[in-house]
């Protein structure tokens, strides 16, 4: 999540979601893909943040977890006005996870120990993208050698595939190396000190400035990421995808097509 301090104590702030995935048409509503948005929205957001409390308790602040953060609990990390935001408008975030670090008691230094805390956010997501496409591929295999797409197998195969998009898309949304996002603090280490603190005051009216510019130029951003999205997807969908088309030909089964994106 993105970090920024607040008076003396900084906070791992609200992860981002970016306007790339379809949100909800009022005009047609369709219950099984709002349940699987809120669904993966809840589950993602919740895991980046609980990855940041977890990475900041390891290296000895135990800040987020005396609030209550070092949890899965949705209620402990979605905001509500950030969470209808992205069901409807596309752009949304989660509660920013408190960090102090002066705690670091087993960090080399601040920046290192700040470094680490933001960067468990996007690996987080990055985790859980990887096994939504294993389990993908591993329905799309059922799928393949039961010969039909019932409702179940073909709603699991939505589920996974949208909970693979969406991590990933917050993964490489929050490594842009602009404050307020994750990226910033992850890059900024290696940033002379000077430099680094003297971004961490105007980080704030910073972030300002860059979210009217995801709200104006959505579209804009929307293909930045998609083109930085191309490696991250080659690295995760081809390998595995390979792997599965492998053992559906060990199964004699056709294979199924190279998903990529």
């Amino acid at each position: 999540m993105p970090l920024a301090f607040l008076r003396t104590l900084p906070s791992v702030r609200p992860a981002l979601l970016a306007r790339a995935l379809p949100i909800l048409n009022l005009a047609r509503l369709d219950p099984v893909s709002i349940l699987i948005m809120v669904f993966v929205m809840t589950l993602s957001l919740s895991f980046h943040e609980y990855a940041h409390a977890w990475m900041a308790n390891r290296l000895g602040d135990d800040t987020a977890a005396l609030a209550g953060r070092l949890t899965l609990n949705p209620l402990r990390h979605l905001d509500p006005i950030g969470s209808i935001t992205f069901l409807f408008v596309g752009i949304g975030w989660a509660k920013p996870v408190p960090v102090n670090p002066s705690r670091f008691t087993k960090a080399k230094n601040i920046k290192r120990g700040m470094f680490l805390t933001s960067i468990a956010g996007p690996m987080a997501n990055i985790f859980l993208g990887t096994l939504a496409w294993i389990l993908f591929c591993s329905i799309y295999t059922v799928m393949l050698a039961s010969g039909v797409g019932g409702q179940i197998t073909s709603t699991l195969a939505s589920l996974f595939y949208t909970l693979y998009s969406l991590n990933m898309l917050l993964a490489v949304f929050n490594l842009l190396p602009l404050p307020p996002l994750d990226g910033y603090r992850v890059f900024g280490v290696a940033l002379p000190d000077r430099w680094y603190y003297t971004l961490m005051q105007y980080e704030r009216y910073i972030g300002m400035g860059f979210l009217i510019l995801v709200i104006f130029f959505g579209g804009l951003l929307s293909g930045i990421l998609s083109f930085i999205l191309i490696p991250f997807n080659y690295a995760i969908q081809y390998p595995i995808t390979l792997l599965f088309q492998a053992l559906q030909g060990a199964l004699g089964l056709p294979p199924m097509p190279m998903f990529i994106g």
